[in-house]
């Protein structure tokens, strides 16, 4: 699953976080994306910050991904944020292109972008 959009489109990002969190609790495998503006996200206390009226809280969300699946920060949105490694949260990594299509190609996985 891919979340694109950050606090630029809040109710775009909060359904893409929801329903990562949601397929976790089902028991799926899940590995969500952060691109774009979801890319800050990756970072301490941005989740925490994030508000959006009638959802859930994207910080328990996003600790609900990382504790049943991964979170990957796109390499080159990290780049573009001068985002690096020591600055993630603990259990982000950083990958590019070439990891998420070898995700999408495996069996079973389904690519979702919000």
């Amino acid at each position: 699953m891919k979340v694109t959009a950050g606090a630029d489109d809040p109710e775009r990002c909060a359904q893409g976080f929801t329903v990562a969190a949601t397929a976790v609790a089902s028991g799926a495998q899940v590995s969500l994306w952060l691109t774009g503006e979801a890319a800050w996200f990756a970072l301490p206390d941005r989740a925490a910050n994030f508000n959006l009226a009638h959802a859930a809280p994207l910080n328990d969300l996003l600790e609900a991904v990382l504790a049943g699946g991964s979170v990957t920060l796109c390499s080159q949105c990290a780049q573009r944020r001068d985002i690096s490694p020591t600055d993630v949260i603990d259990g982000i990594r950083i990958a590019g292109a070439a990891s998420f299509v070898e995700e999408i190609l495996e069996p079973q996985a389904q690519a979702l972008v919000y």
